[in-house]
Order: C-alpha cells, then sequence, then structure tokens
C-alpha cells in the first residue's frame, strides 16, 4: 500500500471515528512522524555508509536508541487514538500491548545488529557475507510476522475479532512505515 493510501485511510479513520481534540493530536503525530521519512531525491552516494570509528559506532547505536523509543512512543499514541477503546477494552488491551512491544523491541535488535554488521562490510560485500545478511533479514521478518500472529490471537481472546483486525491493521501500517524508512536509507549492495 503506498503512503498515500495509508495517509487517506488513517485520515478518515480519524476524522470519522476519532473525537476533534483527538484528532488535532493524532494528526500532528502522524505529521511528524512522516516527516522522519528522507527526501525521495537521495542517492546512493549520500547514502552509503562510510568506514566507522569507534566513537561513530556509539554515536550511531544511542542515535538508534533514541529513534526506537520515540517511534515507539508515537506508534502507541497513534495506535491508541485509532484503536478508540472503552475504558474497559483498553485496560485489557494495553497490558498485552506492552508485552507485544518488548517483544517486538527484542526481535528489532536483531535487526539493528544485521543492519550494523551491513555497514561494517559494505565495502568489502563477499556473496558469503551478503547470503548471511540476508537471511538474517528474512529470518527477522518470519519472526515478526509470528510475533503479530501470536498477538493477534491473545487480543481476539481478550477483546474480541474487530478489535484485534483494527489492532493488526493499524500495527502493521505502522511498521510499514517504519520499514520504508529504513530501507531508503539503505543503499543498495555494491557489486564485486
Amino acid at each position: 500500500m503506498s503512503l498515500d493510501i495509508f495517509t487517506i485511510r488513517l485520515s478518515r479513520t480519524i476524522t470519522t471515528k476519532v473525537p476533534m481534540n483527538k484528532r488535532i493530536a493524532v494528526v500532528f503525530l502522524v505529521l511528524t512522524f512522516l516527516t522522519w521519512l528522507p527526501a525521495s531525491g537521495q542517492t546512493n552516494e549520500q547514502a552509503s555508509p562510510v568506514a566507522t570509528t569507534d566513537t561513530q559506532q556509539k554515536n550511531l547505536q544511542e542515535y538508534i536508541e533514541l529513534i526506537r523509543t520515540n517511534v515507539r512512543q508515537q506508534k502507541a499514541q497513534i495506535l491508541g487514538a485509532v484503536m478508540d477503546l472503552s475504558a474497559s477494552d483498553a485496560a485489557k488491551f494495553w497490558p498485552i500491548y506492552n508485552e507485544y512491544d518488548l517483544e517486538l523491541a527484542k526481535i528489532n535488535r536483531q535487526r539493528t545488529d544485521n543492519i550494523q554488521e551491513y555497514a561494517r562490510n559494505y565495502d568489502q560485500m563477499s556473496d558469503e557475507k551478503a547470503d548471511e545478511l540476508i537471511k538474517k533479514a528474512l529470518d527477522y521478518q518470519k519472526q515478526r510476522s509470528e510475533l503479530l500472529s501470536r498477538y493477534y490471537d491473545r487480543v481476539k481472546t481478550s477483546i474480541g475479532a474487530v478489535n484485534a483486525a483494527r489492532f493488526l491493521q493499524v500495527e502493521t501500517q505502522l511498521l510499514m512505515i517504519i520499514d520504508l524508512q529504513i530501507a531508503s536509507n539503505l543503499p543498495l549492495v555494491k557489486r564485486g
């Protein structure tokens, strides 16, 4: 689904299901979230990783942690506004979501490690290393999909299939935005 379609669908949901004061907050959060997406004119030369020092590596790790924290906070705020749960359902949903988010963070560390490994090997990429990195990336996607499936079932059992479907739809859309942001910043593998 394109970003434009996601934005239109999200704005329709916001305008029809969420009171005005919440709509303003959600639109602000979505716009803030979308401004993180890089300009489409970025070239591979601009995005290509360079050899990193220990200080640069620490800075990169700090930056990743900052983004991860901010993204998780914004995801929860957007999800909460769009889900529009009753107090009773919210009391059941949020503890489950918090468990999900902790497990997702563990899986995301694997992805971060894999991206850092990609950056370290970018200039001397071998067939073996490329294959190893892609297999790890596919394993990450599989684990995340299994996690979503498991938590869909938990949410469905707790607050019903309709609310669980809304959770899965919104969470998947937000994850796709994050995936797009990450993918657009990674240069293609160099040919040997």
